[in-house]
């Protein structure tokens, strides 16, 4: 008798392959059989779980997160958890917490507060910093046991930060910097770090600045990566402003990709600067694979989305004195206040107040900003804009947003997307995530936590992109779990997972595909210190399994927590 089986699904093995109708056993916390329907019977199980009409598929590989300090506290790694991923990589963008000093442990907070919108109040009182090195880091998660498996890379601030202490700003690391980042590279591998990862856009400042490696020389660089390839295969990751069109910086990660055993990711979006020029970067890294060198776009499965909203970290009139003195108010408070005709009418005649031009032109682009609306429209038509609807309406552009703001008593969202919209659908991410060379990543499961509501990208794959798009040409069910499973394990050498074969980890999803619904995102409070997070809940995933054990029946949790700290590359 096996230990679990689950019968009678549509299984979509993870490989690209073709779906087939059949039943699968569990024993030991491996698949142990995958019977097609008609050709055998898989025999019984202590534990049965009907999968009539359902999707089953792997459980899903989310490689760029951000839960370096939520998972010091949570063992249920929400809301990732909740769209049914069972493996995250954390430690992207260059941010993290270790190795860390004592006198370092702010710094390090206040860069992720920064960078990645995590409340610091929550970061300050949620972790117990129980480690020093990166391998003392590891070891304190393992002492939690979570609904999901999580590996961790080597952020390069906090790197640069425990070499170089307060010139971690600065450009140039002497000789002996250098041999000690390369030191600390290697040792990290060793000791189960799945990569390094560090940020090269202008995006990422605190109030030093830049954060701390942005613009690290390529003698860094290498002396880093040389490092990671003494300590065994690894992952370079990479956020960069010039990798698709800076020959310097192509050239260093042509030459980190020559080193044994090392996979260089990066981020990819299409940039309105230059439409086309995320089409030439995946067939450069496609020409690369084939002459050996591992390099892996990582696309979105939407554009990146600003959500705004009035209890959000931006919105068009958070600029604004009116608005500014009602911040503070209780949501219930402020959506009074603004309805009063007075108050109004002050709002609408005020300009402004910022000297942060990108902020300003963020919360003022009407031709980019949009309703979400009850159906969580994330391809939107251009006649849909605040611009549009203007208009058409004889208005102005802030009356109808101020207008949006306030349906659903104030907990309304607009949808502004980042970057990926130039054409205004979703034409662009299609090539992307069709394209052989890329994977679907970027989900900054974690992150963000007051403006952006990523980590549903794994569901909405499955929703919008296999099921329910009208825009324009869908993607198949085989595809776009492919692009989450086998294709994302693949990058950081997981190979025990992302696969529905015998041999391989009983990480699964049993999913209802046709009742499968994302919900429209809302804040909570539920941070340590009653920090903010935006969250997306979602209906339709009957089980999710974490080494064959259930840790989610229908959107609740079950108690199971068999997720441990993924140590390194595996084979299958």
């Amino acid at each position: 008798m096996h230990d679990l089986v689950i019968r009678n699904g549509l299984i979509v093995d993870g490989t690209g392959a073709d779906r087939v109708h059949g039943d699968l056993a569990v024993d030991g916390g491996r698949i142990s059989e995958v019977v097609r329907a008609g050709e055998g019977d898989v025999g019984t199980g202590r534990q049965e779980l009907d999968a009539d009409g359902c999707l089953v598929a792997p459980g899903w590989v989310d490689i760029h997160t951000h839960y370096d300090g939520q998972v010091t506290w949570d063992p249920e790694m929400a809301p990732s958890s909740w769209h049914g991923a069972t493996t995250v990589v954390m430690g992207n963008c260059g941010v993290g917490f270790a190795p860390a000093r004592p006198d370092e442990r702010d710094f390090l907070i206040e860069l992720m507060e920064a960078v990645e919108d995590i409340p610091g109040t929550a970061l300050h009182e949620g972790i117990d910093w129980q480690w020093e090195s990166f391998g003392e880091y590891l070891d304190a998660l393992e002492a939690m046991p979570r609904t999901v498996d999580v590996g961790a890379q080597l952020p390069h601030a906090a790197l640069r930060a425990y070499v170089s202490g307060r010139a971690a700003h600065d450009d140039d690391l002497d000789a002996d910097q250098l041999r000690q980042l390369s030191a600390l590279a290697e040792q990290a591998v060793r000791d189960g770090a799945l990569g390094f990862s560090t940020s090269r856009t202008i995006l990422h400042t605190s109030r030093h600045g830049l954060i701390p490696g942005t613009t690290a020389l390529p003698d860094e660089l290498l002396a880093v990566a040389h490092g990671l390839a003494r300590g065994g295969p690894a992952v370079f990751q990479i956020i960069s402003d010039g990798i698709t069109h800076v020959p310097e910086e192509q050239a260093w990660v042509r030459e980190i990709a020559d080193l044994p055993g090392m996979t260089v990711t990066y981020s990819l979006a299409q940039s309105p600067r230059a439409p086309r020029q995320f089409e030439d970067a995946l067939d450069a890294a496609w020409a690369m694979r084939a002459e050996g060198r591992t390099v892996i776009p990582q696309v979105p499965a939407r554009p990146t989305g600003m959500l705004f909203g009035l209890q959000s970290s931006l919105h068009p009139f958070i600029l604004h004195p009116t608005y500014r003195g009602l911040a503070e108010r209780p949501l219930a408070e402020r959506v009074a206040a603004l309805r009063d005709p007075d108050v109004r009418a002050r709002l609408l005649a005020d300009e402004p107040r910022t000297r942060n031009p990108i902020a300003l032109r963020l919360v003022t682009n009407w031709s980019e900003i949009f309703r979400l609306g009850a159906d969580c429209d994330y391809e939107p038509a251009p006649d849909d804009s605040v611009a549009a609807v203007a208009g058409r309406e004889g208005r102005r552009e802030e009356e109808v947003v101020l207008d949006w703001l306030l349906e659903q008593d104030g907990a309304a969202f607009l949808f502004a997307p980042l970057g990926s919209y130039v054409d205004k659908d979703h034409g662009a991410i299609r090539t992307m995530i069709e394209h052989p060379a890329s994977v679907v990543g970027l989900s900054d499961g974690g992150a963000h936590c007051g403006l952006i509501c990523d980590a549903s990208f794994p569901t909405y794959l499955l929703t919008h992109w296999a099921r329910d798009r009208t825009r324009g040409e869908r993607l198949p069910l085989e595809l776009v779990v492919h692009k989450q499973t086998k294709a994302t394990a693949d990058v950081y050498g997981l190979g025990d997972r992302g696969v529905l074969e015998p041999g391989r980890r009983a990480d699964v999803n049993v999913i209802d595909l046709d009742g499968l619904h994302l919900h429209v995102p809302h804040m909570v409070f539920d941070l340590p210190a009653g920090g903010r997070r935006l969250v997306q809940a979602v209906d339709g995933y009957r089980w999710t399994l974490q080494s064959g054990e259930v840790t989610f029946a229908d959107g609740e949790p079950t108690g199971a927590r068999p997720g441990r700290v993924v140590r390194g590359r595996r084979a299958g």
